[in-house]
């Protein structure tokens, strides 16, 4: 673990560890950010509208969630192949981000006329209130606005920008739904005025991003060359979306299982307990942010050496990310849910149960993503509809047979399954591998962190004044990996972006030259 370790690291792996580190970094603060706005308007919402009103938007804003996944009809993935890959053709690349937009708009249209006419049968299936019909609709005109802004997001990740990214898919986003549901309830409005304000706000975003992405990035939407891109264009992109559809049935299936069978109270507590959900998939989210380009350069040249070390170092890293919030949400759930209200807390055992899964799709690292990348999206395809009937099948029984906890259990066991045997394809197609012993370190200080924080809770009856034990397990976590002893690699990477950001704090500006 000495600095010679460090130094004998490869220049070329160094650089790729870095750069997919540092969009981490950044992608992390953006994606804190993003689900502390979420989490605000899920506690706003949850306790401006009541439970049976809040269960009515709950179960519209997941419906609209989904078809959020399949409105770019893949092509974001098909961004981040292609767009690096034609870094020396700017006129392809405005050509891809045409097609991209184009795509976006004709199924977000197609999705939002379906929305219309189904939303009472969506209703009658569901929750069965009368103000879902018209929120379910307004929603329908939001899938089209937000896959316009995932498009612009997925310009500016293809192109390396983290912080693009981050500014318009992480922050404006939510913080525009915020402001608007926080406006809308203090003027009055029932679950639909709050539906309505969301929706005019962003459309608003919506205009205003299209344009701002073309002058960053400076590849300007293009149709001219139509015809010699999209067969290309859509042989990636139309199996990633089906894909995305099978991935519906296979992680999302429970959200309407649970309007279906359940009560409007439990769709409630269901969203409440994925608002923590989406705090726990943040370290695979965030390395993940700039691997696909890199891994897609990689690959491209034929460098497959250097692609499984970087897999096998990041795989780690989000490893070692993702622990120590693993544990203090099973330890601490009870006390976040009830920041929703206390009806929130009956979804305390669920969340733990599909904290399980989290744990498992997180320490596989990017599995989908490099079977995208190295053009198996085909076999991923495939993979995805097999499993996606299967969770059906298991979902449903469960959720008839535990309620809430069957809900999350289906969704953990499909993605402990989906993300097994990718890691399993890799290694058969392309002989990516990313584990060995070093792995068990984060997991043994986990281990110890786990224990220090639930013997404090259990010391400290007073509700909130229990989350003092949380400081004390980080401590703990990182004492033990230090003791245990960290990678050459994971430790070159602190090193490194911790001595970027001190000199980038402590630089001093260039005085101005007043006298031109």
């Amino acid at each position: 673990m000495t600095r010679a370790d460090e130094e004998s690291i490869p220049d070329e792996e160094r650089d790729a560890l870095l750069t997919i580190a540092h969009g981490a970094v950044v992608t992390s603060g953006g994606i804190s950010g993003q689900r502390a706005l979420m989490t605000a308007v899920e506690v706003v919402l949850a306790r401006g509208l009541g439970p049976t009103a809040y269960g009515v938007y709950a179960m519209a804003w997941r419906i609209a969630q989904i078809l959020v996944r399949l409105v770019t009809f893949g092509s974001v993935p098909a961004l981040q192949r292609y767009v690096p890959a034609y870094a020396e053709r700017p006129r392809r690349q405005s050509t891809v981000v045409g097609l991209a937009y184009a795509t976006t708009i004709g199924f977000g249209v197609l999705l939002g006329v379906a929305v219309w006419l189904l939303a009472p049968r969506i209703n009658e299936l569901t929750v069965d209130h009368p103000s879902f019909v018209p929120t379910m609709r307004g929603f329908g005109f939001l899938v089209l606005l937000l896959g316009i802004i995932t498009v612009v997001s997925g310009i500016f990740r293809s192109v390396g920008s983290a912080r693009g990214e981050v500014a318009f898919n992480k922050l404006f986003r939510p913080g525009v739904r915020l402001v608007c549901a926080s406006v809308a309830l203090a003027l009055g409005y029932s679950v639909v005025g709050v539906t309505g304000a969301i929706v005019v706000g962003t459309a608003v975003l919506a205009v205003l991003a299209a344009p701002i992405a073309a002058h960053v990035t400076g590849i300007v939407p293009s149709l001219r060359e139509i015809r010699s891109e999209s067969r290309r264009f859509y042989n990636h992109a139309g199996p990633v979306a089906m894909s995305s559809l099978g991935k519906v049935f296979q992680n999302r299936i429970d959200v309407l299982l649970v309007g279906a069978l359940l009560t409007t109270v439990a769709a409630g507590v269901y969203n409440a307990l994925l608002v923590l959900i989406a705090i726990a998939w943040i370290p695979l989210r965030s390395f993940n942010q700039l691997l696909p380009p890199v891994a897609s350069d990689l690959y491209a040249d034929g460098r497959i050496d250097v692609l499984n070390e970087i897999y096998t170092s990041v795989t780690r890293l989000i490893v070692t990310t993702v622990v120590p919030v693993l544990v203090v949400l099973v330890v601490y759930g009870r006390e976040f849910l009830a920041l929703f209200g206390q009806t929130y807390t009956q979804g305390y055992v669920p969340l733990v149960v599909y904290l399980g899964g989290v744990f498992v799709g997180s320490a596989v690292g990017a599995t989908g993503w490099l079977l995208m990348m190295t053009d198996h999206q085909y076999a991923r395809m495939l993979l995805d509809w097999l499993l996606a009937i299967l969770n059906v099948a298991l979902t449903y029984l469960f959720v008839v047979e535990f309620g809430l906890v069957g809900a999350a259990l289906g969704t953990s066991i499909a993605i402990a399954v989906q993300n097994g045997i990718q890691v399993v394809l890799l290694r058969q197609f392309e002989g990516l591998w990313p584990f060995d012993r070093t792995f068990l370190t984060p997991i043994a200080a986990g281990g110890v962190a786990l224990s220090v924080m639930w013997t404090i809770r259990a010391g400290v009856s007073s509700g909130f004044v229990a989350l003092a034990g949380i400081p004390a397990g980080l401590i703990a976590y990182v004492l033990t990996l230090h003791v245990l002893g960290v990678d050459p690699r994971d430790r070159l990477v602190v090193r490194e972006l911790a001595d970027r950001y001190r000199a980038e704090l402590t630089e001093t500006p260039e005085p101005t030259d007043r006298s031109a």
